[in-house]
């Protein structure tokens, strides 16, 4: 077993501080900024289009928790048995993904984000990763005041890596190359992160999203009849927090499966209500059902209008790691 004292030098171990196996730890969350940079005191990262997951290993018992403190072990069988080999106590952070040829796609992986036993998720047939990049805890040892690059080197020296457990590898100082070269790809974007930073459990502007694509998680709000063929509903209204009140984004009206269209109709009806979450006169669609606050959806668009609205909006999928209360502009 590798020893913390073996991997950190003097100076860096100073940073480490002796704690008992803590309990559910928030994560480091990324800025939106689109002041992109080189800097050579940062690091640059793939962005992935996934699930946000912490994972627990202790005593030989492995778990995984989705951002919002949820265990979403049961939804990835394959990734708790190779982690689980490594027989140490650690928390690490990473992405749980799936891939359309060599893009990271959200849409792909909603048919596992949703299953609700080990045995539906070895059906489903979508093959899975989880990709690792940072480590917070570290046999007996909180390492979250340990410097991000120090804390990637211990997460790359202790971990064996093998399929579906990778490793997020970085680029050094040159963001706007990395940037360019993964808009080029199809890649979400990268993410830029301080290489001297220390973990917070909170959003930061030490890790900064550079996206090559424009989405964000909404609030569904409420829904249309469906017209015409159209199974389910018609479309989706969303909104997101500013301040206290729920501001309207517009509707969301294509990227849906009929299957989709007719889980999601389930859900909608069990919340439907006459209350409308936003202010009513802001809101010009017909035939449409208010419903309580309590999905969050990502959707895909090419941008905002000048009235706060989202132009060509595309469902993305329901998220059920994010609570609605946290949902805001990404500005």
């Amino acid at each position: 077993m590798v020893s913390i004292k073996n991997i950190l030098t003097e100076e860096e171990y100073e940073d480490v501080e002796k704690k008992a196996f803590p309990g559910f730890l928030k994560p480091m969350l990324a800025t939106l900024t689109h002041d992109y940079f080189d800097d050579p005191c940062w690091i640059y990262e793939r962005k992935l289009d996934g699930e946000r997951a912490i994972c627990f290993s202790r005593n030989g018992k492995c778990w995984i928790k989705s951002r919002n403190d949820k265990d979403i072990s049961f939804r990835y069988p394959e990734i708790i048995d190779r982690i689980s080999s490594n027989g140490f106590s650690f928390i690490v952070d990473g992405e749980i993904v799936a891939f359309d040829k060599r893009v990271t796609s959200f849409e792909k992986l909603q048919k596992r984000m949703h299953l609700t036993s080990e045995e539906e998720a070895l059906r489903s047939g979508v093959r899975v990763f989880y990709y690792l990049f940072d480590m917070i805890y570290f046999q007996g040892f909180d390492v979250t005041g340990v410097s991000l690059v120090s804390r990637k080197k211990m997460l790359k020296k202790s971990i064996a890596f093998h399929d579906p457990v990778r490793y997020v590898p970085h680029r050094n100082e040159r963001g706007l190359k990395y940037y360019k070269e993964a808009c080029k790809k199809g890649w979400e974007g990268i993410i830029a992160k301080d290489g001297d930073s220390s973990y917070v459990h909170t959003r930061s502007k030490k890790w900064l999203k550079f996206k090559c694509v424009k989405d964000q998680e909404f609030i569904v709000i409420g829904y249309t009849d469906p017209s015409g063929s159209r199974v389910g509903f018609g479309a989706l209204l969303i909104g997101y927090h500013e301040g206290k009140k729920i501001k309207y984004a517009g509707e969301v009206g294509t990227g849906y499966s009929d299957r989709t269209l007719k889980m999601l109709k389930d859900k909608l009806t069990e919340i439907e209500t006459d209350v409308p979450p936003v202010d009513p006169a802001a809101v010009s669609e017909k035939n449409l059902h208010w419903v309580k606050p309590k999905l969050v959806c990502e959707v895909g668009f090419t941008e905002w209008t000048r009235n706060g609205k989202l132009r060509h909006p595309r469902y993305k999928g329901l998220r059920d790691d994010k609570d609605p209360s946290d949902v805001t502009r990404e500005d």
